[in-house]
């Protein structure tokens, strides 16, 4: 199956500065209106799940997983520039193209959840994000000798504990919303 990305989303990643201001710049964007929502009746009346940390850890954590994703985009494309075999060339395609779809499922979950109170519909966000995100360290590792891996796995693993957390606070106020 041979797949490609717009010549524009390859030469996003191959700068790395470009690379890591991209996600760094959306999660701003799409989280602007987090701040407002977190210090609200609504968000401050959910029931969460158990291991939910304090709301001031999750700016920090972000601005690390963003850099640290972005890094991972640059990686992956200059992996993409060097190769000559078609396995690699084939995953590295696909990992960038996923790369840029969980970025998308990322850029949607913050207005999901906090503007829109849709917290079955973002859980479902968080689902598909995580999958994805994971498939897409898969297909990269080789091709990259695991270097876009280390960049990615925290945030793989901090994509699993969001969906945990996601999902408590889905289950924990789902009466709630049936009102």
């Amino acid at each position: 199956m041979s797949f490609h990305i717009p010549n524009v989303l390859l030469a996003i990643p191959r700068n790395p500065v470009v690379a890591v201001g991209l996600p760094l710049a959306l999660g701003f964007l799409s989280s602007y209106q987090t701040s407002k929502v977190v210090n609200s009746n609504w968000y401050s009346s959910l029931a969460a799940p158990p291991g939910r940390p304090r709301r001031e850890v999750f700016p920090f954590a972000w601005t690390i997983l963003y850099l640290s994703m972005g890094y991972a985009s640059h990686i992956a494309v200059n992996a993409l520039d060097a190769t000559f075999l078609e396995g690699n060339r084939r995953d590295l395609t696909l990992g960038i193209a996923l790369y840029y779809a969980q970025l998308g499922l990322n850029c949607l979950w913050s207005p999901l959840f906090f503007e829109n109170h849709q917290i079955g519909l973002s859980l479902i966000d968080s689902a598909i994000m995580t999958i994805t995100t994971w498939y897409m360290t898969k297909l990269l590792d080789r091709p990259t000798n695991a270097r876009a891996t280390y960049y990615l796995l925290p945030y793989c693993v901090w994509l699993g504990y969001e969906t945990y957390l996601n999902a408590g606070t889905w289950w924990l106020n789902r009466d709630n919303a049936r009102k």
